[in-house]
């Protein structure tokens, strides 16, 4: 595997993201076509399936023989050892309300191992990328979270995949536990800030229940590249960046993910709640 193509795909994983942010935040506010995606609620949006496309081409115009996973366009591409995996807008609901959170995120594995993350804040602009092995970055600043203080006193987000349901007893018992053990829980409903932000050192740690998908593998990424521990909920550290069939990494997880001055608490906390 030649350095030159992760060059190559960071430049257009980042510039397909910023163009799809930027078509984003053009339209937001604005009278959008929308329609149930599922039974659930969730929404697929125009801008959805616009931003979806623009990403796919932007790819498959540089890389035609790899293969692309997408939220909107599903399976695409060529059998290949290289695999993308695209969420135009992670965020929808959000969007569509007119709350500004949403984002952009893009990964790329090589033999099932994630080596590039592309998340972009659509609504600030802000890009943040991680490279297997070379760190993680908003814009040009490196990434090395320290957030201050005492857990108890702090800001976690909570993760749900779109599976949980909301009679599931286990999820709103931890759920409830971790508000009662910290000063808030954020349910931001757009994986790719929350990671970001965790990243920055703005949080101190997610707990993730359950959740698999496209908006997932590029947040992780630049956490761990930031230098967050990620473990699952019996705190053994994730091969989630490992794939499995064609690529693709392993299926819904449980992760609690915090720097490492933090985690082993937060972790603690975790299995408090899960004993309940």
């Amino acid at each position: 595997m030649e350095r030159s193509t992760w060059t190559l795909a960071r430049e257009v994983a980042e510039r397909a993201a910023k163009k799809a942010g930027e078509l984003a935040r053009s339209r937001f506010g604005s009278q959008l076509g929308t329609q149930m995606k599922d039974e659930r609620g969730d929404l697929v949006t125009e801008i959805d399936l616009l931003a979806d496309r623009l990403i796919v081409d932007e790819i498959m115009s540089v890389f035609p023989t790899h293969r692309i996973y997408s939220e909107e366009a599903g399976e695409g591409g060529a059998a290949s050892e290289w695999v993308w995996h695209v969420d135009p807008l992670d965020g929808t609901n959000n969007y569509a309300i007119g709350l500004p959170l949403y984002g952009v995120c893009i990964s790329l594995s090589y033999q099932g191992q994630i080596i590039l993350g592309v998340v972009y804040d659509s609504h600030l602009g802000v890009t943040y990328t991680a490279v297997h092995g070379d760190g993680a970055w908003q814009e040009d600043v490196k990434l090395a979270p320290h957030p201050q203080g005492a857990l108890a006193k702090s800001s976690i987000s909570w993760i749900q995949g779109h599976v949980v349901k909301k009679d599931n007893l286990r999820a709103l018992r931890l759920r409830h536990h971790l508000e009662f053990a910290t000063k808030r829980v954020l349910r931001l409903w757009a994986p790719s800030i929350a990671w970001a932000m965790l990243a920055r050192g703005d949080l101190h740690g997610i707990v993730l229940y359950d959740s698999e998908g496209e908006d997932l593998y590029a947040g992780l990424l630049l956490a761990q590249e930031a230098g967050v521990k990620v473990t699952d909920f019996a705190g053994v550290p994730l091969g989630l960046l490992n794939g499995g069939n064609e690529g693709k990494p392993a299926g819904a997880q449980f992760v609690v993910a915090a720097v490492p001055a933090y985690h082993d608490e937060l972790l603690r906390m975790v299995q408090a709640g899960l004993a309940e």
